[in-house]
Formats: structure tokens, C-alpha cells, sequence
């Protein structure tokens, strides 16, 4: 089965066909970095990792950017005297980098800052001046606009008219010839600072949001690459505007627009005014960040997750069945020929899941089955089938980057002081049960295993010694 991705631009399931073969140009629209990150940012990283993965799984190369905004209306606002805005930006994007390592996300091949690329911005507005679609404000301000009615096309990626568009508010309007142009680039103002201002030919300035990403885009994947990805809600006006500019200077732009859906808390909109903003740094605190990753990543891309009190308890029980599964798996097969003799693939159900539109939530199905699968096969002492069974569990887990044996998350700390304290109790009964049937008190042993197995802790006797696990068909 041939990937295909749900494509915003025509609202319909397409086959994904790259431009090269063999070879993907993926651009994100990565964090304007204005104050710290939040769950929805998570989200949306995640979605893209899983997605480059599966890709990369599949043989392809991809070439993923993923930019960073450091210079924008927010930046400059939240800057302080105690801290300039590049300072804050570079301390915020700091905390995205560290929030996206802990989730083990993979490094973006590039992640460029807007301030690196000026003069890529200023070359797409020139041709744009220079094609009629753009013009400088007549107010000498120093403000270029794009002019929204000179395409025809505008409007396209969210099937709206202008006139029934909600008017730009990136730029004040009095230089405008129509309320819904939109400011690429915008000129100096009485208090900026200088460290935020650069000469261009219209005048002294800085860039508006939009044309960032068509410059940087067009720098390190083309004039015409494969996928642009984003959250929801930058359909519009920021993807809309993208869109049209570097469409109107003459690119081909994006083959496919991908956008991921959003994160409510507790069945409400995300919103400082609600108060009810998940930061990451809270969240990576409140579980082992492989679980938070799991809970981010299991539900389908384009859907809205609700995010509650439970979700990440659901995606601690899930990763303690793989961990319990892998475990007891590698233990069965040490000493035999089984060990590490088949090869990790994944079942053809898991690539028909992600083959059709990154459907993890089916995929998740699959890797369920084949645990349990496992597990039934070690009760019935078939190390062929556990053997082929484990080798699937880790090649699907790897490519959703939730394989707990795998270096990054080994080098996270592993379990953490719950399941230690755990860890260290069982193993006591564990003691007690072993001196009790050395002292033939079976009485006392099958008490010892009844009470572990009313609580789901299965304890499995081998040559090795005695193992427990959490029962993963529970």
C-alpha cells in the first residue's frame, strides 16, 4: 500500500508521490519563540516526528526543516529592559529544544531563524513588487503589503472570499489600499529597538510573520518541495498568506499542505484567559516523558485531543505492557537460538495503518495484538512465535519512538521511583515465596503467588531464577 496523506489544500486523501524519488522535502512551522512551550506545541512536533519516521522506515530520505520565529510583534512585546527580545528568544527556544529532546523528538535536518534570512525575504518581496502583487504603503511608513485582491487564487487553502475574511490586523491599516492586505514587511517605529531593525530597499524595518516562512522554506527545500505541515490554526491567515505570496513570485511552493489537529484540557480550548495552558515543563514532570509521549502521539493527527487527568495514567499502563512484554521476552529467549535472529518488521496490518493518512490509532491496535500475541505464546512455550512476536513489538515501537529499550530512552532514567518502589516489594515477596518452597510451605508459596496474581503480577519460574511482570493482557 502507497502512503497517502489527508491534503488541505483539496480536502482530499492523495496519494503521496514525492517530487524526487526516493527523496522528501518536509517543511514545519516550528514555535514563534515568545514564552515557554506548551502541550499544543508538543502535539504538533510529535505528529511531524511520527510522520519523518515512518517515512525514513519506509525508505525514504527526508529532508525535514522546522524553523524557529525570533523576531515578531510578541517577541518584542514580552522583552523587558532586563531582557532584550533576542535574549528571550533565544532563552525560550532553549526550552522548545529541551522539551523536544525530552520527548525524543528527532533534530530537525535544519531549523533556521528567521533573523538568518532577511535577505531571502527581501528578494521574494521585490519580485512581488515587481509582479504587481505587493506595494509599498503611502504614508511613508516604510510598510509593504501584499495585495490580496491582485491574486485570484487567494483564499483557496480555506476556501473563503475576501470579503467575508476577517480583516489583517499584522500592521496598522492606514497605509493599506484594502483592509485585508497583509504587511510584508514593516517599517521602524518610535521605540523599537535598533537591534530589531533592518535596512531594506523600502526602507528601515523588520519582516512580517508570513513571508518568513516562504523565504526560509524556499531556502533550504526549493521553490517546489513535497509537504508543508502546521497546527490547525495556522491555516489561516499564516499558511493562507504563505501560500499566496510565494505562489504570486512565481514558486510552485508546497505539493501537500498537512495540518494537525488541536489540544483541549479538560474539554475546553486551550486560553491564558481560561487559565488552563499545559506547559510542557509541567507536564514532562508529571510522567515519565515516554508515556507523555505516547499519550500525545496515540490519538490520529488530525483529531482534537482532550486532554484530562487520566490520559497519562492510560499511557503509563500502556508503555508497562511493552516494557513487561519486552522483558519477559528477552528473558525466554536468552540462551536460545530465537535471540535476536528474526528480523524487526512490522507486521503488514501497522503499514497499512500509517500507509493511510498516519493512522496511529489503529496502528497502536496492532502493536497491542502482537503483544498479547507474545504473551500468549510464551504460556504455551513457542519461542519461535515469541521471537518473531518481539521483533515486531521493537520495529513498531521504534518507528512511533516508543521503544523502551532503545538508547534514548534507557539514557532518560528508565522507570521512575514508583516503579522502583515497586520493583523492590515484589522482589521481596519474590524472596519469601523461594525460602517457602525451599522449605516445602507450598501453603505459603501459592498464597504468596495468589496475592500477586489478584493484583496483576504475574511470576514466572525459569532456570534463570524467579521474574515477575505486570499481566499485559489486563
Amino acid at each position: 500500500m502507497t502512503l497517502r496523506l489527508h491534503d488541505s489544500r483539496t480536502a482530499t486523501l492523495r496519494e503521496f508521490v514525492p517530487l524526487v524519488s526516493g527523496r522528501v522535502g518536509m517543511y514545519v512551522c516550528g514555535p514563534t519563540v515568545q514564552s515557554s512551550p506548551h502541550i499544543g506545541h508538543l502535539r504538533s512536533a510529535l505528529v511531524y516526528d511520527i510522520l519523518r519516521r515512518w517515512m525514513s522506515a519506509s525508505g525514504l530520505s527526508v529532508t525535514l526543516v522546522r524553523n524557529v520565529t525570533d523576531i515578531d510583534d510578541k517577541v518584542l512585546q514580552n522583552a523587558s529592559d532586563a531582557e532584550e527580545w533576542w535574549a528571550l528568544a533565544y532563552r525560550m527556544e532553549r526550552e522548545f529544544t529541551a522539551a523536544y529532546d525530552a520527548l525524543g523528538i528527532l533534530p530537525p535536518t535544519y531549523e533556521p531563524r528567521a533573523t538568518a534570512s532577511i535577505p531571502q525575504m527581501h528578494e521574494i518581496i521585490a519580485l512581488l513588487v515587481e509582479r504587481g502583487h505587493a506595494y509599498p504603503a503611502t504614508d511613508s511608513s516604510g510598510d509593504v503589503y501584499f495585495d490580496v485582491r491582485s491574486w485570484s487564487s487567494y483564499g483557496e487553502l480555506t476556501r473563503q472570499r475576501v470579503d467575508a475574511m476577517e480583516a489583517a490586523t499584522d500592521a496598522d491599516p492606514r497605509g493599506k489600499r484594502d483592509p485585508h492586505d497583509f504587511a510584508l514587511w514593516k517599517g521602524a517605529k518610535d521605540g523599537e529597538p535598533a537591534s530589531a531593525i533592518w535596512e531594506s530597499p523600502w526602507g528601515a524595518g523588520r519582516p512580517g510573520w508570513h513571508i518568513e516562512c516562504s523565504a526560509m522554506s524556499r531556502r533550504y527545500l526549493g521553490d517546489r518541495f513535497d509537504i508543508h505541515g502546521g497546527g490547525l490554526d495556522l491555516r489561516f491567515p499564516h499558511h493562507e498568506n504563505e501560500l499566496a505570496q510565494s505562489s504570486a513570485a512565481g514558486l510552485d511552493f508546497a505539493s501537500y499542505w498537512v495540518h494537525n489537529g488541536l489540544v483541549n484540557v479538560g474539554g475546553q480550548k486551550m486560553s491564558k484567559s481560561l487559565g488552563n495552558s499545559v506547559f510542557a515543563a509541567d507536564l514532562l514532570e508529571s510522567a515519565r516523558p515516554i508515556a507523555v509521549r505516547y499519550a500525545l502521539g496515540s490519538a490520529h493527527y488530525r483529531s482534537t485531543i482532550d486532554f484530562h487527568d487520566g490520559a497519562l495514567a492510560e499511557a503509563e499502563a500502556a508503555i508497562d505492557r511493552i516494557e513487561s512484554f519486552l522483558d519477559r521476552a528477552e528473558r525466554r529467549l536468552v540462551g536460545t537460538r530465537f535471540a535476536g535472529s528474526v528480523l524487526p518488521v512490522v507486521p503488514s496490518a501497522f503499514a497499512e495503518a500509517l500507509d493511510d493518512d498516519l493512522a496511529v490509532p489503529q496502528a497502536l491496535a496492532v502493536l497491542h495484538d502482537t503483544i498479547r500475541a507474545g504473551n500468549q505464546a510464551m504460556d504455551a512455550d513457542d519461542p519461535d512465535a515469541v521471537a518473531t512476536a518481539e521483533a515486531q513489538v521493537r520495529a513498531m515501537t521504534e518507528v512511533l519512538g516508543i521503544d523502551p529499550l532503545s538508547a534514548e530512552w534507557r539514557t532518560a532514567g528508565g522507570r521512575d521511583a514508583t516503579a522502583a518502589a515497586l520493583d523492590a516489594l515484589v522482589l521481596r515477596l519474590v524472596e519469601e515465596r523461594r525460602v517457602a518452597r525451599s522449605n516445602k510451605d507450598f501453603a505459603t508459596s501459592d498464597r504468596i503467588r495468589n496475592d500477586l496474581s489478584a493484583v496483576g503480577i504475574t511470576i514466572e519460574d525459569t532456570p534463570s531464577g524467579t521474574h515477575w511482570s505486570i499481566d499485559g493482557s489486563r
